[in-house]
């Protein structure tokens, strides 16, 4: 989705660990990725192209201390160039008459005044900013119990969306910060109603609420690749045929997945309830290795999630039933799914059991699975069936690469 306003690419240069880095953020952007992975230097490179009111770099910028030229230059929806270059403390700016506003609201100042205090005055957003800050300290019924930023970051939003406010580029470090589930997902609808007023958000994030699995394309994964800095991956869409089935297939927990180092697809509840008990069978924790386990909702959505992984760049396996014992050919229907569940995956990250979950893990029948999970697999002396050790083993191996 090409930006309506502000950027439609950005190129980052010798500003702090991003030694070459290249985005095109459309009217939504997202950046994720762990704490220190560079979303922030991303943000703060952006707001340092476009904000005349903030200093465009300084010597801490310099990655590790060298005195080598800040570059950063973007292209806007316009069509102009901006750009600043230089050696802090002494930098050039080209910045076009046209250029946007920027509202920066960045995580330090959650807690306490909502926005850096060097915006624009008279401004719009800044105008709208202190308006919204100066009312009377009252609880607001969907944040924390103060008046302070993260209560008041919903109502500046809902005063800009109310306000009509257009040609805006809002540059938010974190909206989740303090707020609770509903607030978060009623936050995130406020800021897809700025973008199509005409406003550009690019905001990072670690809560799945912020992460629309529908729009791809939206979203920015960030990482940081030690001496080689900061890199970044922004997937394609996985095609329109998909989008309806992404959007009722994806939940919260589900899009946990792209917060993870890896994730372990399976068919249902029932080997998402165990499979955390194997991970602890073997002395290792899934949520400490930030492996999320997928629940797909059936053998035949598995080719789906795991073309959602490939796009996002996320390291998967899946493990699926034959659903034919060993030494016969399951029915014609199954042996279907199972070609395209290994044309979509690969080989090499299947864990296919036979003839199914259940009795490869010695839960046959249906009724209390939970608990004979549990008798069967937490204890120190627990005999992991060898299937699911090696898909265990194997995500692991991805989570750690």
């Amino acid at each position: 989705m090409t930006a309506a306003c502000g950027l439609t690419s950005v190129r980052v240069r010798g500003f702090r660990a991003a030694h070459d880095v290249t985005l095109a953020p459309g009217e939504v952007c997202a950046l994720v990725g762990e704490a220190n992975a560079g979303k922030s230097t991303l943000i703060a490179a952006i707001r340092a192209l476009l904000d005349p009111a903030a200093a465009p770099a300084d010597p801490l910028d310099l990655p590790h201390g060298r005195r080598v030229p800040v570059i950063v230059e973007g292209t806007l929806a316009s069509g102009a160039a901006c750009r600043i270059e230089g050696v802090p403390p002494a930098i050039a700016r080209v910045l076009p008459e046209d250029a946007p506003e920027v509202l920066h609201l960045p995580a330090e100042l959650r807690s306490g005044p909502l926005a850096a205090p060097d915006g624009r005055a008279g401004s719009q957003a800044r105008t709208l900013l202190e308006r919204t800050l100066s009312r009377a300290h009252a609880v607001h019924p969907m944040g924390p119990s103060t008046t302070t930023a993260a209560g008041s970051l919903v109502e500046v939003l809902e005063a800009l969306a109310g306000a009509g406010a257009t040609g805006l580029v809002v540059l938010i470090e974190e909206p989740e910060l303090y707020l609770r589930p509903q607030a978060q997902r009623y936050l995130y609808r406020l800021l897809r109603t700025l973008a199509a007023g005409g406003n550009q958000v690019v905001y990072s994030t670690h809560a799945p609420a912020f992460l629309n699995v529908a729009r791809l394309e939206e979203l920015v994964f960030v990482r940081h690749a030690g001496d080689a800095g900061i890199r970044v991956h922004q997937p394609a869409p996985i095609g329109v045929e998909n989008d309806f089935r992404v959007l009722t297939e994806f939940d919260a927990e589900r899009s946990e997945l792209f917060l993870a180092r890896a994730a372990l697809l399976v068919e249902g509840a029932t080997e998402k309830l165990v499979f955390p008990f194997i991970f602890r069978a073997l002395g290792r924790d899934a949520d400490r290795e930030a492996i999320t386990i997928v629940e797909c909702g059936g053998k035949s959505n598995i080719p789906l999630f795991a073309q959602v992984c490939r796009a996002a760049g996320i390291p998967f396996v899946a493990v699926h039933d034959r659903d034919a014992p060993p030494g016969r050919r399951p029915i014609v229907s199954e042996r279907v799914m199972n070609h395209e569940i290994a044309q979509v995956v690969g080989a090499d990250r299947i864990v296919e059991l036979a003839p199914d979950f259940e009795r490869v893990a010695g839960l046959s029948g249906h009724r209390h699975k939970p608990e004979r999970a549990w008798e069967r697999f937490a204890g120190p002396a627990a005999r992991i069936p060898p299937p699911l050790e090696r898909a265990v083993r194997l995500v692991l191996s991805l989570a750690q690469d």
